[in-house]
C-alpha cells in the first residue's frame, strides 16, 4: 500500500452563507493552506479535522492501493485527486497524492 501526502491547497469561507443559515460557530476551521499531512491507509492523519477526512478517506484509500485516473482521468497527475470537504461554508480544497514508497 502506498502512502499518500495530503496538502491544504486552499480555504475558502461565504461569509453571506453563514451570516444568513449557521448558528455562530467561535471556531470553526484549524486548517492552514501549505499544511500537509501524510495518510499511512486508511488512518486518519493527526490533526485533520474529522470531517475533511470523510470526505477524503474513500480517495485515499483509492490512490493508497494504486488506483489512478480517478472521475475518468480528470487529473493531469493519476495518481492523484482534488478533493474539497463537506462544510458548505468554509470549504477547504486538499490535494491528495499517492507517493512511491521512498518519497517524502
Amino acid at each position: 500500500m502506498k502512502r499518500c501526502r495530503i496538502t491544504v491547497m486552499r480555504k475558502a469561507e461565504y461569509a453571506d452563507l453563514s451570516a444568513k443559515y449557521e448558528n455562530f460557530t467561535e471556531h470553526a476551521c484549524d486548517m492552514r493552506e501549505g499544511q500537509v499531512f501524510f495518510a499511512e491507509g486508511w488512518k486518519k492523519p493527526e490533526g485533520l479535522c474529522d470531517s475533511a477526512w470523510e470526505s477524503l478517506s474513500p480517495f485515499v484509500l483509492a490512490l493508497a492501493h494504486g488506483g489512478k485516473g480517478l472521475y475518468d482521468g480528470w487529473m493531469k497527475d493519476p495518481s492523484s485527486a482534488m478533493i474539497s470537504c463537506n462544510d458548505g461554508f468554509r470549504p477547504v480544497s486538499f490535494y491528495i497524492e499517492a507517493l512511491e514508497e521512498d518519497a517524502e
